[in-house]
């Protein structure tokens, strides 16, 4: 039985009734076609539909040999040339065409040894080079020459699994980290420096979601993973497929899930690498003409209504799911996926353009059917869309005629603190704008909120405490100092992740050592730095000395993810009680918590007067604590107690007062604890 549709729950949605059923058939049609394809009757499985990893690419035969296969229907000739044959195109190694533009190649197990790196030759009319696999299941990089290489990984002894995955993440606490610049040293660091150094600091922490970067492999380092060459080959800069594995075992075993960024949107157009002009035809996998073509990120951009990018696509759904035992994903770049101009340009203030000509249905089928395939493949993995859109449905059920993504990205949120800290003084910032913008949410779909990911810690953009202190981070940061920049900064740093992970609709989000305050921005080695990683690391060791501050940002950080996480904070909407523009104060409810900020930057208020059910509260958490290099002006563990006086500030239905003292730049956190 169909569930209430989004629609009906929308009324502004009602409009467009027609739109919605159809692209929910549309779904159901397509994938009711893979499953025949698959000799599957209706109620079949779609993971039992998408298997084209297990037939293209290179594998091992029940017999010890070798099989290698390739979709290039424009080609004429392809060989197998390698390490094995001295890179030579013989005879032995040309594959044989056998059918819809399928290609073979039977190998006895004598002549092919893991480890040994290989390409394709392919000659198509007018012309021939050598490519990469489509499928290749690991690339690697001539350290000298710059050249990629496929490489057969076939070890031998399989990794065995020690844990299981985590439980469902209903409200995801999010550690964003890329592996290669997870290390303090100048260089790349790998799966298992990340597994020993950084893993136990997430854990600490209190996160529980792992939520990885870069992963599938990019020529370019420094395009922090987002132009994607070989979608099946998990990045050889970090380590092996065996080391990865260990990695993600070590997490499952502390709990926390693991989730990839995976990156659907568009590919590499490098010839050498990646797809593009695979066997001589543009449109192999992609959009032909100028839609195939991404104008503002200089990429391929795939056709979602082809059927072989679609198992493409899925396939490698299934495959890093099943390879490497991951939770789930955050698919990059969706709104430059769902719309035919990638979203640029357009503000998105009518529902309209959810469903005109403008939507690439190509794309939202493709999508519909990629959460499906997560779902059915592990019920407790999550889906997050990175989208900026706000299309309407698309982080709402299937069954309700959504699209079925778990979370939406809230990028709203930051972008919001960036505006604000850029063009106002924070006496000036409106408490009720606070509030909604952080807020404002759809009913019927759950997001991810973050005051700053990796966005804003790339070179040309600014971190929040870099935005707050500026060049004040390289002088004053040492806890002897009184600097009122330094001061004010860190305060407010402390607020603004409080209250956005305090308001988020179901989960939140950080960015590796943004926690702690990272005096450095993010920049990969590049030859306008002269090919350095000062800026591709991160500098651990600045939150260790009890001397400077960025130990007690991680401090805070620590309390406001284990109080959030421990109390199930996310799990009830936030109900706002006060939202006072004149003395800049917010004060919200969520559970049996209460929140209360005060971001006068000098006024402090005593005995503060609000609405509440009638108890006792005890201070829980206390942003000006020393622990948080505060002022302490708050006993910590204080209790207060409601008197029975109707208050103007707050709901009306109440009929009791808790008075509270509200130091200026303070946020703070009580629990009703009778």
């Amino acid at each position: 039985m169909r569930k209430k549709m989004i629609y009906k729950s929308d009324p502004y949605l009602f409009p467009y009734k027609r739109a919605i059923d159809e692209r929910h058939k549309r779904i159901m049609d397509c994938r009711k076609r893979y499953l025949e394809a698959s000799g599957q009757s209706e109620d079949g499985k779609l993971s039992a539909a998408v298997n084209n990893h297990f037939y293209y690419g290179m594998h091992r035969t029940e017999d010890g040999g070798w099989v290698f296969r390739e979709w290039a229907p424009n080609a004429t000739r392809i060989y197998l040339i390698g390490e094995f044959n001295n890179w030579k195109r013989t005879e032995g190694y040309a594959l044989k065409p056998i059918g819809g533009g399928n290609w073979e190649l039977k190998v006895p197990g004598m002549f092919l040894h893991h480890g040994e790196l290989y390409k394709l030759f392919i000659e198509w009319p007018g012309g021939a080079a050598e490519r990469l696999p489509a499928y290749a299941a690991r690339c690697v990089q001539d350290p000298e020459s710059k050249v990629f290489c496929a490489q057969i990984w076939s070890p031998g002894v399989q990794y065995a699994w020690k844990h299981k995955s985590p439980s469902k993440r209903r409200t995801p606490l999010i550690y964003e980290c890329h592996i290669g610049m997870s290390g303090e040293k100048e260089g790349v660091s790998t799966f298992s420096e990340f597994r020993r150094d950084v893993l136990p600091k997430v854990a600490e922490l209190g996160y529980n979601v792992l939520q990885i970067m870069a992963l599938q492999e990019h020529p370019y380092y420094g395009s922090f993973g987002y132009q994607v060459s070989n979608f099946f080959a998990l990045s050889s800069r970090f380590g092996t497929p065996e080391e990865f594995k260990e990695l993600v075992d070590a997490a499952h075993a502390k709990g926390i899930a693991v989730i990839m960024d995976i990156v659907h949107s568009h590919m590499v157009k490098n010839e050498a690498e990646s797809l593009s002009n695979f066997d001589g035809r543009e449109d192999l996998y992609f959009y032909p003409g100028a839609q195939g073509h991404h104008p503002a990120w200089d990429s391929r951009c795939f056709d979602y209504g082809k059927d072989e990018t679609k198992y493409f696509l899925l396939s490698n759904v299934k495959y890093w799911m099943e390879e490497y035992h991951l939770d789930g994903f955050r698919f990059d770049g969706v709104t430059s996926m769902l719309y035919w101009d990638h979203g640029l340009g357009k503000d998105f203030g009518d529902y309209e353009l959810y469903f005109d000509q403008g939507v690439d249905e190509n794309a939202v089928t493709y999508l519909a059917l990629a959460n499906m395939l997560v779902h059915e493949l592990n019920p407790a993995a999550i889906t997050i869309a990175e989208d900026v859109s706000g299309m309407a449905g698309l982080a709402a059920p299937f069954e309700n005629g959504g699209v079925g993504f778990d979370f939406r990205m809230s990028m709203g949120v930051a972008d919001n603190w960036i505006k604000w800290i850029k063009e106002k003084k924070d006496d000036e910032w409106s408490m009720g704008q606070v509030w909604w913008e952080l807020t404002n949410k759809r009913e019927d779909e759950k997001t991810i909120s973050y005051a700053e990911c990796h966005d804003q810690a790339l070179v040309g953009d600014k971190t929040l405490i870099f935005r707050l202190i500026d060049k004040e981070m390289y002088f004053s940061m040492n806890k002897g100092s009184d600097s009122p920049v330094v001061n004010r900064g860190v305060a407010l740093h402390k607020m603004i992740r409080l209250v956005t992970a305090a308001t988020a609709g179901n989960g939140y989000l950080t960015f590796m050592g943004n926690e702690f305050g990272h005096p450095e921005w993010i920049d990969f080695p590049r030859e306008g730095n002269d090919w350095s990683y000062k800026h591709a690391r991160r500098q651990w060791s600045l939150a260790e000395p009890d001397y400077l501050r960025y130990r007690y940002l991680r401090n805070f950080d620590d309390a406001m993810i284990h109080l959030i996480r421990r109390n199930n904070v996310l799990v009830s909407k936030p109900e706002l009680i006060v939202a006072d523009e004149e003395k800049k104060v917010l004060i919200f409810k969520r559970r049996n918590y209460i929140f209360a900020f005060n971001f006068d930057p000098v006024a402090s208020y005593t005995d503060y007067g609000f609405a509440a059910t009638a108890g006792s509260y005890r201070l829980v958490l206390d942003s000006d604590e020393a622990e948080f290099d505060g002022f302490g002006r708050l006993s910590p563990g204080e209790i207060h107690y409601t008197i029975n006086q109707k208050s103007p500030n707050g709901p009306q239905d109440l009929q009791d007062t808790l008075l509270l003292y509200l130091p200026c730049r303070c946020a703070m956190v009580y629990e009703l604890v009778k």
